[in-house]
């Protein structure tokens, strides 16, 4: 079987000269791939004590499904400003060029629940960030956040000090 980073396609100057582009797409392709990026999402929550997995759309709602369904805890999605059919929340957070908003239901989270965050990707920490702020408004705890992969060169573990991060892939680039 191959290494997870095997199945990721990089594509160099995208979306602009001097980029190279992560794209997550061949883990999903293949069954193998699929199954080692569940795999290792699930084994760095073992040890860790949860009742919610919490993915943003979209590609969180794609690996952070198969992890709750198989450790048998509830899934709740997070979507662009708009999405949701409920009473929501939302939080406003820095683009490279511009900002953006997220919701949740306002019913989705319980107080005192512990969270754990789960997506395809983390790079300047911005979502994530976002998320564990409308989670701390519920009354929830974000306990962990893991990701396929990393880009470690934008920092954004440094937006999420406090909250214990894991990553399957971690590239130093941007």
């Amino acid at each position: 079987m191959k290494h997870l980073e095997e199945y990721v396609i990089s594509i160099p100057d995208f979306p602009e000269p001097g980029i190279i582009f992560r794209d997550v797409t061949g883990i999903l392709q293949d069954p193998d791939g699929l199954q080692l990026a569940v795999n290792q999402l699930q084994d760095f929550l073992k040890d860790t004590e949860f009742d919610v997995v919490v993915g943003p759309e979209s590609r969180g709602f794609i690996f952070g499904v198969p992890v709750a369904y198989n450790l048998k805890k509830s899934f709740v999605p997070v979507r662009k400003k708009g999405k949701l059919p409920r009473k929501t929340i939302s939080e406003s957070y820095a683009l490279e060029y511009g900002s953006a908003e997220i919701e949740i239901h306002e019913d989705a989270i319980k107080p005192g629940q512990k969270v754990v965050i789960i997506d395809d990707l983390m790079a300047t920490g911005g979502t994530t960030e976002a998320i564990i702020r409308l989670i701390s408004r519920l009354g929830g705890e974000v306990v962990k956040a893991c990701f396929v992969m990393e880009l470690a060169g934008l920092n954004g573990r440094e937006k999420l000090k406090g909250c214990p991060v894991d990553s399957a892939i971690i590239y130093e680039g941007k």
